[in-house]
């Protein structure tokens, strides 16, 4: 059987070196705060390319504590708006809603399946504070266009980072590009923790000393709180663990690269729409998402030949019964999107044969 995802396969690459790590934590006795999530820190943001990086929970909090950070500092205030990508996972539409701001939701290009540059403008109001972009599947959702829209209005641009560690544009990473970024490295990601963890990054030393206090309880300094915060940390085993793990990103990133293109140059299907790359440093191919009015069938046809597939991902945000107040509302090329998307395994452990197998598998699909 081929998984979609095989992660004791992804530890194993490190086995070695994270049990050294994870002893080394253990030995040490000290457990929150230390000196391994600062190393982490510092290497992270040494690898984005900003000046600053704190280590959170997870990326779901990354993203919410940016929010939060430029609330307390006067930079927003509850019911403004943030632009933000209607087919994006519900993560990045939640850390809107939960500190009282609207979610804005704008369609993708069904070609890139990212945010459509031209259909922001019209979305802006005299509300509006941010557009956040989204990095979906790896591919980089930055450009020229959106920033420039960011200077005309005044907007900050923030970026969703959860599924692009190591994605570029220009020679600049993701996470580098706009005012702020948040991490997420579940243990899927291509920058993988052994749980839940994530990471905020930014060159602004005020937004970067205020997400810290956020997440630390709302304190600077031990039993003195500024904010009203919570608590969401980066522990140390996780932070020992990405520090190993991120020696080797660029590499596996170039793997993932490698089954992306034996696919590209491979699969022939008049019923599947196969990822457009212009460039293939703007993709880290966290998904290999694919576009079929078959989903459902050529997910059981796969599955029946041993080869396992997910969808990401089957509702929309603006369906899911949390937001029901948006459920009437019509979003037809994030629903097409919804509706249509299979996404075959890509990993760092998987291997040419088994790229091979998938790709004459679904030539002989009928």
């Amino acid at each position: 059987m081929i998984k979609f995802l095989d992660l004791q396969k992804v530890t194993q690459l490190h086995i070695d070196e994270i049990n050294e790590a994870i002893q080394r934590v253990i030995n040490s006795g000290w457990y929150l705060q230390g000196k391994e999530v600062q190393t982490f820190e510092e290497q992270y943001a040494a690898y984005i390319g900003t000046r600053h990086c704190i280590g959170v929970g997870n990326g779901l909090d990354a993203l919410r504590l940016i929010l939060r950070a430029y609330i307390e500092l006067g930079i927003m205030k509850e019911g403004d708006e943030i632009i933000v990508p209607a087919n994006t996972y519900i993560a990045s539409i939640l850390a809107i809603s939960d500190n009282n701001l609207k979610p804005v939701l704008v369609e993708p290009d069904i070609e890139t399946l990212q945010i459509d540059p031209s259909k922001i403008e019209n979305a802006i109001t005299d509300k509006t504070k941010a557009i956040m972009i989204v990095h979906l599947y790896g591919r980089c959702a930055y450009n020229e266009s959106v920033a420039n829209l960011c200077k005309q209005y005044g907007l900050k641009l923030i970026e969703d980072n959860a599924q692009a560690h190591g994605c570029q544009y220009k020679n600049k990473r993701t996470g580098s590009l706009g005012d702020a970024a948040g991490h997420s490295f579940y243990p899927g990601k291509n920058l993988g923790a052994l749980g839940d963890a994530g990471a905020v990054t930014t060159n602004d030393l005020t937004l970067a000393d205020c997400v810290r206090t956020l997440a630390n309880y709302g304190s600077s300094r031990k039993y003195i709180f500024t904010y009203q915060g919570f608590n969401s940390r980066l522990d140390e085993i996780q932070a020992a663990v990405l520090s190993i793990k991120l020696r080797y990103l660029d590499e596996e990133n170039q793997k993932r690269k490698g089954i992306a293109k034996l696919y590209l140059e491979n699969i022939r299907h008049h019923d599947i729409v196969l990822p457009i790359v212009d460039n293939w440093d703007s993709n880290v191919f966290h998904i290999f998402p694919t576009l079929t009015t078959q989903r459902d069938k050529l997910q059981k046809y796969l599955s029946d030949q041993d080869i396992r597939t997910l969808i990401h991902y089957p509702i929309p945000p603006h369906k899911q019964t949390c937001y029901t107040a948006w459920n009437e509302l019509s979003f037809p090329i994030t629903e097409k999107i919804h509706e249509q998307e299979l996404s075959l395994p890509i990993s760092a452990v998987m291997n040419k044969n088994q790229a091979t197998k998938i790709t004459e598998t679904i030539n002989r699909w009928k």
